[in-house]
Order: C-alpha cells, then sequence, then structure tokens
C-alpha cells in the first residue's frame, strides 16, 4: 500500500478536480503527473467500455489488463494503442492469472466486468491486494459472499464500489434531488425492477454475441456463455441492482434506513422453452429443457422506516424495456413508464403532469454541469458518471458513493429471493450487514457537482 499512499499524499496536495475530458485535467489546471493506475480484469463487451471511458481521461493509466478470450485481449490492446496510450501488461493464461495482476505493486485500483460467479472471489482478493475495487453488478451470488464482501472491506480498510450506473441515469438523479428536497414528501412506496427481454442476449448463435440462435454454454457465445445457465438451475431474481441501487439512494438504505425482509414469488417458466423451439425448431435439443426460473419474479421488501419496495425481474418473454421505476410519498408521485408526475397542490387536481419539466426544474447538478460531454459515454451517459465517482473516489482513497455495504445489501436479494420462492412466498430477513451501524451512518451527500 506504500504506492497508495504517496499517490493519495500527492493527490491531495494537487487538489480534488475532475477529469471529465481529454483535455481536462483535475486539480491546479496543469497535468498532475500523479495518475491513477487502474486494471482491468474482464474486456468483454462491458469491460471494454470502462476501457473506453478510462482511456479518455488525462487522470488515468490504464497499467494491465486481463482476460482468459485472447480474442478480447487483442481487441483492448488494439483500442489502446489506437488511443496513443502505453501498451499494458496482459494476464489471461489462465483462469487465476488474475491475480498475478493483483501483484503488480504500480497498480492502485481494478475494475472487475466478469462473469458471476467470479465477482466475489475476484473483488476480496483484488481487496486483499490492497486495490482499490471497482466491481459490476450484481456483486454475489449468496449470503456468505455477501458477507465476504462486508468482511474482507473491514478486514483490510480497502474500499469496494458496485459498478450500478442506472444510479446516474439523468431522470433518477432529478427525481433523487425532489425526494431530497422534500417535494413528495415523506417517503411511502417505491417499485422498480430489470424488465427487458433478453432472450436474444441469453440465447445466439454462437458467432454473434446478439444474434438469433437457440445455443447457450458451450456453444454459445458472450454473455450466453454462462448468464443462461443460471436461469436452468436457480429459481430468483438475479439481477436487481439496476433498479434497487437507484431506490436505496432515495431511501436512505444502510444510511439511517436498511432493508428488513423480503417475500418473493415466481410465475411459471415458458418463455425460454417457447423462444429455443421458435428458433431451432421443436427438435432443438434445448427445446427439451426445464427452466427452474420464472419468467416474471415478484420481490416486495420491506424497510426498517415503513417503507415498501416492489422489485420485478421480467427478462425471458417478449417485450419492451423498462426499469417499471415509481416513486411515491405522502404528497405525490413519479412513475418512468408514461414519463408522468404528480404533486399535490402543484398539478392538476387527478391529472398526470408530463415529467420532463419537472426533470429540467429538478436537473441533478451533474448533469446540469456534465451532461453534453456525458452523453457520449455510452447508456445515455450514466457510464461516464458511475465511471467517474470510482476514479473520483479512488484517487482520494474514500468510500465510493456505493460501497461494500451497499453491494450486499442489494446482491442479497437474490440468495433470499431464492429461499422465499423455494418455502411459498416466506419471508425472509436481510442479514444487517452493517452490525448495527446503519442506524448512526449518515446518507451519502448525492446533491453535488463533483461525483
Amino acid at each position: 500500500m506504500n504506492s497508495r499512499r504517496s499517490f493519495v499524499k500527492k493527490s491531495a496536495l494537487a487538489g480534488t478536480g475532475l477529469a471529465l475530458a481529454p483535455n481536462i485535467s483535475f486539480g491546479t489546471g496543469k497535468v498532475n503527473a500523479n495518475k491513477l493506475n487502474v486494471g482491468l480484469i474482464g474486456v468483454g463487451l462491458r469491460g471494454t467500455n470502462h476501457l473506453n471511458n478510462l482511456l479518455l481521461r488525462d487522470d488515468i493509466i490504464v497499467g494491465a489488463i486481463c482476460d482468459v478470450d485472447d480474442a478480447r485481449i487483442q481487441l483492448g490492446l488494439e483500442i489502446i494503442s489506437k488511443k496513443g496510450k502505453t501498451k499494458p501488461k496482459v494476464f489471461g493464461k489462465d483462469e487465476l492469472d488474475y491475480r498475478n495482476l493483483l501483484e503488480l505493486k504500480e497498480l492502485d485500483a481494478v475494475i472487475i466486468a466478469t462473469p458471476w460467479l467470479w465477482h466475489t472471489r475476484m473483488a476480496k482478493d483484488s481487496m486483499l491486494a490492497g486495490k482499490y475495487t471497482g466491481l459490476e453488478v450484481s456483486a454475489a451470488n449468496t449470503l456468505e459472499e455477501c458477507w465476504d464482501l462486508v468482511n474482507t472491506h473491514e478486514q483490510t480498510g480497502t474500499h469496494l464500489m458496485i459498478l450500478e450506473n442506472v444510479s446516474y441515469r439523468r431522470d433518477v438523479l432529478a427525481v433523487l434531488n425532489m425526494v431530497k428536497q422534500n417535494l413528495f414528501g415523506e417517503m411511502v412506496h417505491y417499485r422498480c425492477g430489470y424488465q427487458h427481454d433478453l432472450r436474444g442476449v441469453l440465447f445466439n448463435d454462437g458467432k454473434t454475441a446478439y444474434g438469433k440462435g437457440a445455443e447457450f454454454g458451450e456453444k454459445g457465445i458472450s454473455e450466453s456463455k454462462w448468464r443462461t445457465q443460471h436461469s436452468l438451475y436457480r429459481n430468483g431474481d438475479f439481477y436487481p441492482t439496476h433498479g434497487v441501487g437507484p431506490i436505496a439512494a432515495m431511501a436512505d438504505i444502510n444510511r439511517g434506513n436498511r432493508f428488513s425482509t423480503i417475500t418473493s414469488h415466481a410465475s411459471k417458466a415458458i418463455g425460454f422453452k417457447n423462444y429455443i423451439k421458435a428458433q431451432g425448431g421443436e427438435e432443438h435439443p434445448n427445446s427439451k429443457l426445464k427452466w427452474k426460473q420464472g419468467d416474471v419474479v415478484t420481490s416486495t421488501i420491506e424497510t426498517s422506516n415503513g417503507e415498501t419496495i416492489i422489485i420485478t425481474h421480467d427478462c425471458n418473454l417478449p417485450r419492451p424495456y423498462s426499469l417499471g421505476f415509481r416513486v411515491q410519498g405522502a404528497n405525490g408521485l413519479w412513475e418512468a413508464d408514461g414519463r408522468r408526475i404528480y404533486i399535490e397542490g402543484e398539478s392538476k387536481p387527478h391529472r398526470w403532469d408530463e415529467a420532463k419539466e419537472w426533470v429540467d426544474k429538478y436537473e441533478h447538478p451533474l448533469w446540469r454541469k456534465y451532461g453534453d460531454y456525458a452523453r457520449g459515454a455510452g447508456h445515455g451517459g450514466m457510464d461516464f458518471f458511475v465511471i467517474n465517482a470510482f476514479v473520483e473516489s479512488a484517487k482520494q482513497n474514500i468510500a465510493p458513493p456505493m460501497d461494500a455495504y451497499d453491494a450486499a445489501a442489494w446482491s442479497a436479494i437474490t440468495p433470499l429471493s431464492e429461499l422465499s420462492i423455494a418455502n411459498n412466498g416466506e419471508p425472509q430477513d436481510f442479514p444487517d450487514f452493517t452490525r448495527g451501524n446503519w442506524i448512526k451512518r449518515k446518507p451519502y451527500d448525492w446533491i453535488k457537482d463533483t461525483f
């Protein structure tokens, strides 16, 4: 950690401004020699997106990349070369070669974008190596893994940030601003989820990531190679953080409030079987499989402060994309679907307002300041802001906006939903990953224009 302490000390002396574009440097307005040296574990589609955004910054050195797929390594090296950057060290000779990357003393931080089953073990190893750790969603698969993230953070003092980009969506941050300014009054109820037809992602022809086809596993490519298998053997909400992450910020989860209990139910599972038959025919071997995950999984969370949160996982049937946000308080509510809002005393009685005028009025300081630049960074600009928050937190070696306790609490929805469904909707208690400290932890200051 000597290089980390030295870096933090020098960065503190230089200042803490943002490096937001290729020609903007942080600190004193001059190019700062103290750059954050970042390693990437996983340079698939998501990891490459992070790589591109990191390469736009003057305060970053991409010092190492790791992937077991040589084609992805070569693509990453080509991208780095075209940007005129120094060639990074390369790892990926086997599944454990990432540990050799973590031994590099010059690396300050690591971003992990690998298949789910590797997330926690890699994050643990990264924190144990003293690297400021960015972890893609979801962070963990089991309650044991959730505790592993928290325990390793507390054992090492090394920070972990869950890289939930939807927390930085323009309308989401504007509504968070409304919540913090008490526009909706005392908060009562939330809805969210991940409602996204993923059939063309979870099955393909083994040649193109989003091509038509009925293959997965060893015969698949990209996410179909590893992600689809979960639905064959498990029944629960596997991907809750895009919805619940933004809601957790609005509800001050782990900071004056916490998830208390969850109940979950799953529908029948027919979506994948129908899709495989349509793509590969009645005789395709995969059409005979019995899928365990219900096509629509619905969970209800109760919080210690008395709010309820309904979370929906709906990825196996034909449908347009939606995260299904609804934010409701004593004085009004916002619904993302329909782009509508109602504020008692401001809106016409029993009539929705167009959300746009309210989103514009309560534009979050980050989007007001950097929105034009951010929009080209991926996912409508969200990816810029989440990477910026990671980099700026890592440069100062401070707790990130979404920390190890958040990663654990949000990811715990997956195993707890599985337990509830397996027990006919029986309520499951959330572990208190903060060990009681949620009572006194202060909410993160989201309403600022830095990160």
